[in-house]
């Protein structure tokens, strides 16, 4: 699966420019095209990278950016700004907010590849990027893949994030309102007993050999251990 980026900008054409120079460079894309509808998507989606227009109709990109980098459920998620501003004291203010880069407009779609991947490889969290095995089951962050024995996965988004968030905090007994938090944020309402749905999912995906990994914790939530 590749990395989603979030494109933010009230003006569909240059949206639309973005997406077809990222989707070439095998990134999937999502938009919108203001910060309140931005906000949504990045609480519902998760996105890996936001490219931020600074001037947007109604809340501007740099307060979309301070908002986001407030917030502890998205404050992870790094951000490039894109503007017509070259100032360096709007170059300051826009880092400043919380911004990873910044780029001027115009842009080559180059640059814009180059920028957003040295963004991606700045911010990931060491670790992150390595493959994690556990008897014989592998997942691989990099190209969002799951195997079993070189045998690959189909597996859902959600359950790719919580097997993800179980294989690196092993051992441990999480509530469901903690993997609620966790995997799919704090700002989503969700049932706790959603969790459960997800979990059963993930283990019919991991077969026989593999379910017994996802533990039920009574009284608690789950675990994942291989004891």
């Amino acid at each position: 699966m590749s990395r989603t980026v979030l494109i933010v900008d009230d003006e569909a054409s240059i949206r639309e420019m973005i997406a077809v120079a990222l989707e070439m460079a095998d990134f999937r894309i999502i938009e919108a095209e203001n910060a309140q509808q931005a906000h949504a998507r990045v609480v519902d989606e998760h996105p890996d990278l936001i490219l931020l227009d600074w001037m947007l109709p109604g809340t501007s990109g740099i307060e979309l950016a301070r908002r986001l980098k407030r917030d502890e459920t998205t404050r992870e998620v790094p951000i490039i700004l894109l503007t017509a501003r070259s100032e360096e004291d709007n170059k300051i203010q826009g880092l400043e907010s919380g911004a990873d880069d910044y780029i001027t407009k115009p842009f080559s779609p180059r640059e814009l590849v180059a920028r957003l991947k040295a963004v991606l490889r700045r911010t990931t969290p060491r670790g992150v990027e390595e493959t994690v095995e556990i008897n014989g089951l592998a997942l691989d962050p990099a190209s969002h893949r799951v195997s079993i024995n070189g045998q690959s996965l189909e597996i859902g988004p959600t359950e790719y994030r919580l097997l993800q968030f179980f294989m690196t905090h092993q051992e441990r007994a999480y509530t469901r309102a903690q993997l609620l938090d966790q995997v799919w944020g704090g700002n989503v309402y969700v049932e706790e007993r959603t969790v459960d749905v997800h979990i059963r999912r993930l283990r019919k995906a991991l077969g026989d050999d593999h379910q017994q990994l996802v533990q039920t914790v009574r009284g608690t939530g789950y675990r994942f251990s291989t004891r």
